[in-house]
């Protein structure tokens, strides 16, 4: 790494807090805890350079450490403006670790530091959204040729690179960690489930139960956010593009519903489907006084915002992470965290158990790309099911629960065609 590249967070004095945080969440990861002494042994990393764009916050920290002691040398910068911990950051910078990161930086600041991260020249890249990987496609084709290639773990980050695949101009391999089974039946469901409402109820301080919560997309974050809301006793309306997945949320007992009909229904409304303006004008003018819009996908375009500021007779900040939009008629319609991600802004994020699982994925993901990527070429891969299965096991051997093994007679049972 360029000994020119210096750190660049907001304090530097507030390292000592982020440690705190840091070790917190790292007595809560155990499998990551357990790939962390194999690597220490093993070094797999060793004389590589790794790029980092991920919400900087203190779980993602016991990953960028994990890495350096692996062996590499270790960038990093956010990949949200507004989540970003700046003691976490700090404490990261003090720890060996290359930043450029920090708490709601201008447009410019927040490109400067993507850049700044891919001038280290990686040899691996973690993405979370797709930013790096974008950046260097589109700005620095210089260095692809040294980039083996790297993981992503969002869906919108995916959907990036299947369009990059699609049109042949992806130039290194990528694994999607977001597809894989020990990501997204835990993370996406139940670590958004949960950091969703820890989000919103951090923001609003009021009460779920007795709500109607409008769920804008029934993937599996948003199977997560109606389960969590259902539990904290809300009327639950799910809308959805997708006849499968609206089936799916019908038959797991929820309201389906088109959009403009929810839109006159729901007092929160959480939009989670990774696509543009899915809450706008039109919905806008049949929102009730009092409703609340949060969104949960990567990025802040699922809320329409200047058309919202466009309606509105006037707005004000009238909590930390709320704005309240009063319209010409009156109502007063409130947006959390600026349309960013809630769960982040407002919120913790995922609890660590969760991410101790992706986190784990994206370790072995990246080793596995670094020992593959001549192999495998240009192309956006799945997470290899034995990297799966593994981290559910170490999981698993974790809470100290044991499973049934088949024996070979079922193994050559299921492997055969005769009954």
């Amino acid at each position: 790494m360029s000994s020119t590249l210096e750190s660049v967070v907001s304090d530097r004095s507030l390292a000592p807090m982020g440690r705190l945080k840091i070790d917190w969440a790292r007595q809560h990861m155990p499998v990551m805890n357990r790939i962390r002494k194999e690597f220490i042994a093993e070094q797999p990393l060793a004389g590589k350079k790794v790029a980092i764009a991920l919400h900087l916050e203190a779980k993602t920290a016991c990953l960028a450490e994990l890495l350096r002691d692996a062996g590499a040398q270790v960038a990093i910068t956010g990949s949200n403006p507004l989540s970003t911990k700046d003691d976490v950051a700090a404490a990261l910078a003090d720890a060996g670790v290359t930043v450029f990161a920090k708490y709601d930086p201008t447009p410019e600041e927040y490109r400067e530091h993507l850049m700044m991260t891919l001038e280290t020249e990686p040899d691996l890249i973690i993405d979370d959204g797709g930013d790096l990987i974008g950046v260097l496609h589109a700005e620095r084709p210089d260095i692809l040729e040294k980039v083996k290639g790297g993981c992503e773990e969002t869906t919108t980050g995916i959907l990036r690179l299947r369009a990059l695949e699609k049109t042949k101009e992806l130039k290194v391999p990528m694994i999607a960690v977001n597809d894989a089974y020990s990501k997204f039946l835990f993370d996406n469901r139940y670590g958004t489930g949960q950091s969703v409402w820890d989000g919103i109820n951090k923001a609003t301080n009021l009460v779920v139960a007795g709500k109607t919560v409008v769920v804008v997309g029934y993937g599996w974050c948003g199977r997560g956010v109606a389960m969590r809301a259902e539990g904290l006793g809300a009327r639950v309306i799910v809308t959805e593009v997708d006849p499968i997945k609206a089936t799916e949320a019908h038959m797991e007992g929820f309201t389906v519903m088109p959009i403009n009909e929810a839109a006159k229904l729901g007092d929160i409304f959480v939009t989670v489907t990774g696509n543009k303006k899915v809450l706008t004008t039109p919905h806008f003018a049949f929102m009730k006084d009092g409703a609340i819009m949060a969104n949960a996908g990567h990025f802040d375009v699922e809320i329409d915002k200047q058309g919202l500021e466009e309606e509105a007779a006037s707005y004000r900040t009238v909590r930390k992470d709320i704005v309240e939009y009063e319209m010409e008629d009156g109502r007063r319609l409130h947006l959390l965290c600026e349309g960013r991600l809630v769960n982040l802004v407002a919120g913790d994020g995922h609890p660590a158990e969760i991410m101790d699982m992706t986190f784990a994925l994206q370790t072995l993901s990246l080793i596995y790309v670094n020992e593959n990527h001549d192999k495998i070429g240009p192309q956006v891969l799945d997470v290899p099911y034995h990297i799966d299965e593994q981290v559910a096991i170490y999981k698993l051997d974790s809470l100290g629960i044991t499973i049934d093994e088949m024996t070979e007679e079922q193994e050559e049972y299921l492997a055969g065609w005769k009954v």
